[in-house]
């Protein structure tokens, strides 16, 4: 009998982490759309475009099986990861608080950022919040709703660098790191030291983090770090040298969809690799990932600054102005930066029982300049992503299933 489980846990783990990609059905549903896809394709560098797709079918006991499908998926080919490092860094966070095991630290605890090292800041209010205190359990809620750059450094700063690599290590999320907080300048030695924080239930002290300093290095050598010809430094000067993200996270397509596999189907890994979360914290994660900004009341997002599909690249392509279809529901991380845009995602029609993974990165830089906001988001990188979505999901709707999923866990009321 233990020999059976052995090697029922083998097998799901080998479907889950090993199986190699087919690299020719993507590139034929792009050639076969040309209408939506030619610019991309007849791009010298075809926009930097990586794709991953992955099918799901599930088994008599509803157990998921994945086949997944790629186009110029290359982890040693750099991209800016921008904010899709949320994810995990949400995730590690909550790990933290299960594996501290201090009495009265919760999601929900009261958490004081104070300062103690160049350039860091400290946090006591949160005006989002419904009882104006920052927490973990909100600054999630922005990340996930938003993608709000100041709650990911506030978790970045609990978690620590150091911890932060070893959890990407001990996922086997072996390509990537992550190394620094986001939209601060951050970098060299005030990259690697992290904020004291203290935590409260009420006005008592229920635990008291202290500042860390991680002094490891997470040396990577990618093709593609050094891009373009020139940028915009930190003094609003052009520099005519290219721009080098030697020194900035890296999160490659695969790890991406790897880590929103464990997020979403922890049934399909082994116990031992599975993430230390609870129900509730699985459910959390979920509901805010699935929810529109507009659905919110707490932090309260309004339009026309933000807007059902803010965040939803593939299959609405943050269009303002897009139909929201009631059925379909998108759990995802996106980021946009440096003229990338990118969204890791799992799409579920709960009306025709679809149900896919999709990660995808595209960039446009044509001028060549960096730091100087003139990148084609919403004439090239946006359009790519609504359609290649909406292709997928066709696809999806058309392909035949042997046993149709059940769904209820992802389905909330917002």
């Amino acid at each position: 009998m233990k020999r059976l489980l052995f090697l029922f846990a083998l097998f799901i783990s080998m479907s889950a982490f090993g199986q190699k990609t087919d690299t020719l059905f993507l590139k034929n549903l792009l050639l076969a759309n040309p209408e939506m896809f030619d610019g991309i394709l007849k791009h010298p560098t075809q926009n930097e475009v990586q794709i991953l797709y992955t099918r799901i079918d599930r088994d008599e006991h509803n157990i998921p099986h994945f086949t997944s499908y790629s186009y110029r998926l290359n982890p040693n080919h750099y991209f800016y990861p921008a904010s899709t490092v949320k994810l995990p860094t949400v995730i590690f966070a909550l790990e933290k608080l299960n594996e501290l095991h201090v009495k009265g630290l919760t999601k929900r605890s009261i958490m004081l950022t104070d300062s103690s090292f160049n350039k860091q800041t400290s946090v006591t209010i949160d005006s989002t919040a419904r009882n104006g205190n920052p927490s973990i359990e909100q600054y999630i809620r922005k990340i996930l709703l938003v993608s709000d750059n100041d709650a990911y450094n506030r978790l970045y700063e609990f978690t620590g660098r150091g911890e932060i690599n070893s959890k990407l290590k001990k996922y086997q999320l072996n390509n990537t790191r992550i190394i620094g907080r986001l939209a601060v300048g951050d970098g060299g030695n005030n990259a690697r030291a992290t904020n004291p924080i203290r935590f409260y239930k009420g006005k008592k002290l229920v635990y008291n983090s202290p500042s860390q300093y991680d002094k490891a290095d997470y040396p990577m050598q990618l093709e593609n770090m050094v891009q373009g010809k020139g940028y915009i430094d930190g003094k609003g000067q052009l520099v005519m040298q290219p721009f080098n993200f030697s020194d900035k996270n890296v999160y490659p397509l695969a790890d991406q969809q790897l880590v929103l596999k464990r997020l979403l189907f922890p049934e399909a890994f082994p116990k031992e690799q599975r993430y230390n979360l609870t129900a509730s914290d699985y459910k959390f994660i979920y509901h805010y990932m699935s929810m529109y900004p507009t659905e919110s009341k707490w932090p309260t997002y309004k339009q026309p600054d933000y807007y059902p599909a803010y965040c939803k690249f593939l299959y609405y392509g943050a269009d303002k102005e897009a139909s929201i279809n009631p059925n379909i529901r998108v759990f995802n991380k996106v980021g946009d930066s440096y003229g990338y845009d990118i969204d890791n995602a799992y799409i579920v029609d709960f009306n025709n029982k679809v149900e896919f993974m999709l990660s995808a990165v595209v960039q446009s830089n044509e001028d060549g300049i960096y730091n100087d906001d003139k990148y084609e988001y919403e004439t090239v990188c946006l359009p790519f992503l609504k359609n290649l979505g909406r292709v997928i999901y066709l696809n999806e709707l058309n392909r035949k299933k042997e046993h149709q999923p059940n769904l209820s866990k992802f389905k909330f009321s917002y």
